[in-house]
This record gives structure tokens, C-alpha cells and sequence, in this order.
């Protein structure tokens, strides 16, 4: 007869065996986003350790040009 070390052990080992078949649910192949949503998304290293950069001439780049505050699209060329 079991007694139950052996049972809650066995238990447990389903348990985790059963977690690892179902993994996270992932289906397909893993890939890295290349979209421009995904350029500016934090890496793990940015995650764990919030201070760090891990792309230290972030803070050099210049700031991009704010949008025009009018509805109208801003206009290329010569202004008039």
C-alpha cells in the first residue's frame, strides 16, 4: 500500500510534469518583432534592472521634431 510521501510525491511530479507539456501556450515559431512598435519596447535587461541602458547612446540620439499642433499636414518645400 502507498503511503503518503509516495503519493504527494507522485503528485507533485504529475503536477509539474503536466505544466511543463503545457509551456506558456506559444504557438509557432519564436521570433523577434521587427514592426515599429516594437523598436521602442524595453528589453529584458531594461526590465530587470530599470536604471540601466542597455543602449548607452540612447540619451545622445536627438529628440525627433514634435507633429504641427494645426489639423493641417505640414507643408515640404518652399512656404509661402
Amino acid at each position: 500500500m502507498l503511503n503518503v510521501r509516495q503519493i504527494l510525491v507522485s503528485a507533485v511530479g504529475l503536477a509539474l510534469v503536466g505544466v511543463g507539456l503545457t509551456a506558456c501556450g506559444q504557438r509557432g515559431a519564436l521570433y523577434l518583432p521587427t514592426e515599429a512598435a516594437a523598436k521602442n519596447r524595453a528589453t529584458l535587461p531594461e526590465l530587470l534592472l530599470p536604471g540601466s541602458s542597455s543602449a548607452p547612446d540612447a540619451a545622445a540620439k536627438p529628440a525627433e521634431a514634435p507633429a504641427p499642433a494645426s489639423g493641417a499636414p505640414a507643408k515640404k518645400g518652399n512656404v509661402e
